[in-house]
């Protein structure tokens, strides 16, 4: 059984950091690229980033290049996203996904 289990979300005030991860289980992760996909209150779903399945290529939404930085430990079955430079509409539930799999996300909040 494929499971992706987020953490790292909270509170933070405009231009602090968070760093997520999402730890996955149940199928081999170093053979598959993963995804950050992100919900903002009201909103779509929204892709934040993705990276390859031995992190040699990285992808980013625009308007999250140079603030958003995504990276994996394949000896940890774990995907990470340090996010800085966070603004109030970076304020959602972040998702990690693998295929048709999604975890159960993890909020992250920008206010003062």
């Amino acid at each position: 059984e494929v499971q992706l289990v987020e953490s790292g979300g909270g509170l933070v005030q405009p231009g602090g950091s968070l760093r997520l991860s999402c730890a996955a289980s149940g199928f081999t992760f170093d053979d598959y690229a993963m995804s950050w996909v992100r919900q903002a209150p009201g909103k779509g779903l929204e892709w934040v980033s993705a990276i390859s399945w031995n992190g040699g290529s990285t992808y980013y939404a625009e308007s999250m290049k140079g603030r958003f930085t995504i990276s994996r430990d394949n000896a940890k079955n774990t995907v990470y996203l340090q996010m800085n430079s966070l603004k109030p509409e970076d304020t959602a539930v972040y998702y990690c996904n693998v295929r048709m799999y999604w975890g159960q996300g993890t909020q992250v909040t920008v206010s003062s």
